[in-house]
């Protein structure tokens, strides 16, 4: 029986500079030209002001914990060997937040507030997927 696999991130028109950074092994988010605000997840309108003028900026790829939930009970097959594992909310230095995990580390010393660093999962040869890990202040 051959294993489940786990689904892929699928790039389309707005996120495909977003993952191309990723696989580049840069994270990659947008900012706004009209109000300067930076924003995460990609998308097309700027949420402060409107303008569908923006702009990607490579960030720090540091950021801190700002919430979390551990994983106990895989939610499909394909994560079955995963278990238990970090599911976070990490807020950037750049001041968005983004959902991923946090990984390399026991579960169980994972804190709001913990600074973390960004690196990458090759899940593909197309895509590479940032995760996270606990670095000393």
């Amino acid at each position: 029986m051959s294993k489940l696999a786990k689904p892929i991130p699928v790039p389309n028109e707005d996120s495909k500079p977003y993952w191309e950074g990723c696989n580049a092994g840069k994270l990659l988010i947008q900012r706004c030209k009209a109000c300067a605000t930076p924003r995460f997840y990609p998308r097309i309108v700027c949420g402060s002001c409107g303008s569908m003028d923006s702009d990607w900026i490579e960030t720090s790829g540091r950021g801190s914990v700002f919430s979390y939930s551990i994983i106990h009970r895989a939610p499909s097959p394909a994560f079955k060997d995963d278990v238990p594992y970090v599911l976070a909310i990490v807020e950037l230095d750049e001041g968005v937040r983004m959902m991923t995990n946090v990984v390399k580390c026991d579960v169980s010393t994972v804190a709001v507030g913990m600074p973390v660093q960004v690196v990458f999962d090759r899940v593909s040869e197309e895509i590479a997927v940032p995760k996270f890990v606990p670095v000393e202040k």
